[in-house]
């Protein structure tokens, strides 16, 4: 006859459980400061190489900037192609502008070896006049400055090498390069990309994109959060019964 024997649990040993709510709750919070660090040292990242916001507080770029306007500049444009006649740059203070503003935003009229000149309130380089669609209509007169420079335009200037002649759109109200000169490539931040405010409708569409993908993307991180930990196979595990005869 054959009768079942308990059996008792091996002594010191117990059931495999998960870590308890407290250590859970820790790697959760780790994890949040963890993607929230990563965001930081990007976006910082970002803004020091790759594009930044300005805002702009004067009238020079009227009317193609309004006061007020914010703009995205992108920092790489210029490491893959050189600066273009007509381009928007954002750029760093030159020693001979008086305006207490770290950055200026102007447009690129002059390029280095350029003899620009001003001849009947139009721009003309190299002896031809210099088609502007970007300025209002009628045109603006582009009067030379009352310095004694050379650059001022009284009399034709050539463009030093590595050095670009900028203006502001709003000729008649505009401190450019007829005031401080031709400025240095090193100066220049950045070429203008977009106006970012107000908000145009294309711009709309990249904004609801990077919605759409962080939504997502901390949708991932929430369901992939803090699991209850199931018993282990060998929590599991049992044995089955003893017989003897």
């Amino acid at each position: 006859m054959i009768s079942e024997v308990p059996v008792a649990p091996v002594a010191g040993s117990s059931p495999a459980i998960g870590p308890g709510p407290r250590a859970r709750s820790g790697r959760w919070v780790l994890e949040w400061m963890a993607v929230l660090g990563v965001a930081l040292v990007l976006a910082v990242c970002v803004r020091a190489y790759v594009g930044q916001m300005f805002y702009i507080p004067s009238g020079s770029m009227l009317p193609t900037l309004q006061i007020g306007d914010r703009i995205a500049v992108d920092k790489l444009a210029y490491r893959f192609h050189g600066v273009r006649r007509g381009d928007i740059v954002v750029f760093a203070r030159p020693p001979l502008e008086q305006a207490d503003y770290a950055d200026l935003v102007k447009r690129v009229i002059g390029l280095p070896g350029d003899t620009v000149s001003s001849v009947g309130g139009r721009v003309y380089i190299d002896g031809k006049p210099l088609a502007e669609p970007w300025l209002p209509h009628p045109e603006p007169v582009t009067a030379p400055s009352q310095l004694p420079d050379a650059f001022s335009l009284n009399h034709p200037y050539k463009v030093p090498p590595g050095t670009y002649f900028v203006m502001g759109d709003n000729r008649t109200d505009s401190e450019d390069s007829r005031y401080f000169g031709p400025i240095p490539q090193s100066l220049i931040v950045g070429k203008m990309a977009f106006r970012a405010w107000p908000i145009d409708d294309s711009v709309w569409l990249v904004i609801l994109s990077t919605v759409v993908v962080v939504v997502l993307a901390l949708l991932l991180l929430v369901l992939r959060g803090p699991r209850e930990a199931g018993p282990s196979s060998e929590g599991r595990r049992h044995e089955g019964p003893a017989g003897s005869s």
